[in-house]
C-alpha cells in the first residue's frame, strides 16, 4: 500500500538547487539564457556566486547541461520534467470496470533492482496488493514501458471485491485528501516569492502521489482538481514572470 506522511508534510528548506530546478521544470523548453537565470533566481534571495556555485555542481552531477547561452535540463530530468506535467494534467479515459493487473515474475534480483522496479511501478500509479501483484483501475491512457514485459506478465482483471473497497485498500485515500487540503490552506497564506515556491514544490510532490482514480472509486470532495488547478494557476504565473524578467522588463 501507498502511504503518506500525514496531513501537515514538512516544506523542504528552498536552496539554490531547488529554485534553479523549479525554474526550469516548470519552464518549456526546460532551458534559460544564464543572465535571464541570474534575474529569476535574484527574485528568490539567491546571490550571484551562491547561483555560479550551485550550476557547477549541478552540471557536474549530471542535472544540467551547458548551452551556447546558458543552462538546459538533463535528459534524466526531462523525464522528471514529463512525470511532473503529467502529474498535472493526467491524461484519463472512461473506466469501464476493468483493472490493469501486473505480477512480477522475474526472479533472482537484488535489493537495489527490487527497490527500483518499486518505484517505477509506483511512479506509474499502481499499487502493491501483495508483494510482486501490482493493480490499479484501467482509465490512464497511457501504456505502460515495453521495458515491463521482461520482469513482469501483464493481464486485465475484473476483482470479485467492490471497486470502493478494493481502492480504499489499496491507497489512503483520506490521508491524500487531508494533505491535499493543508496544501491548499498553505497555498492561500503563502505570499512571498520564497514561500510560494516553497509550498507549490510540495504541491507537484504530492500530486506525483494522487492514484488518479476514476470519480466513482474517489471519496466525496476529492481535492486532487483544486489542488491541479491551484499549481495550473502558478505556472501561469511564473511563465509570465519568466517571459518578462526574460526581456528585462
Amino acid at each position: 500500500m501507498n502511504g503518506f506522511e500525514g496531513s501537515a508534510p514538512a516544506l523542504r528548506p528552498l536552496s539554490a538547487r531547488s529554485v534553479v530546478l523549479s525554474l526550469l521544470l516548470g519552464t518549456h523548453p526546460a532551458e534559460l539564457p544564464a543572465r535571464d537565470l541570474a534575474r529569476l533566481v535574484a527574485g528568490f534571495g539567491v546571490g550571484g556566486s551562491t547561483l555560479r556555485a550551485a550550476l557547477s555542481r549541478m552540471t557536474a552531477a549530471g542535472d544540467l547541461l551547458r548551452t551556447g547561452t546558458g543552462y538546459r535540463l538533463s535528459e534524466r530530468l526531462l523525464e522528471r520534467q514529463r512525470r511532473q506535467d503529467e502529474s498535472v494534467r493526467p491524461r484519463t479515459r472512461v473506466w469501464e470496470g476493468d483493472w490493469e493487473l501486473l505480477v512480477v515474475t522475474a526472479t533472482g534480483r537484488g535489493p537495489a533492482e527490487r527497490a527500483e522496479l518499486r518505484a517505477r511501478l509506483a511512479a506509474l500509479r499502481l499499487a502493491e496488493l501483495r508483494e510482486g501483484v501490482w493493480l490499479r483501475p484501467d482509465n490512464l491512457s497511457r501504456p505502460l514501458p515495453g521495458e515491463l514485459d521482461r520482469v513482469a506478465e501483464r493481464l486485465v482483471s475484473r476483482p470479485e471485491r467492490a471497486a470502493r473497497d478494493l481502492a480504499a485498500r489499496l491507497w489512503p485515500l483520506d490521508a491524500w485528501s487531508g494533505t491535499a487540503r493543508s496544501l491548499l490552506a498553505r497555498v492561500e497564506r503563502a505570499h512571498g516569492p520564497a514561500d510560494r515556491l516553497t509550498v507549490f514544490a510540495a504541491v507537484v510532490r504530492h500530486l506525483l502521489a494522487d492514484p488518479v482514480l476514476p470519480a466513482e472509486l474517489l471519496p466525496r470532495d476529492w481535492p486532487g482538481a483544486a489542488l491541479r488547478g491551484a499549481y495550473t494557476a502558478y505556472q501561469r504565473e511564473q511563465s509570465g514572470q519568466v517571459r518578462e524578467r526574460g526581456t528585462g522588463t
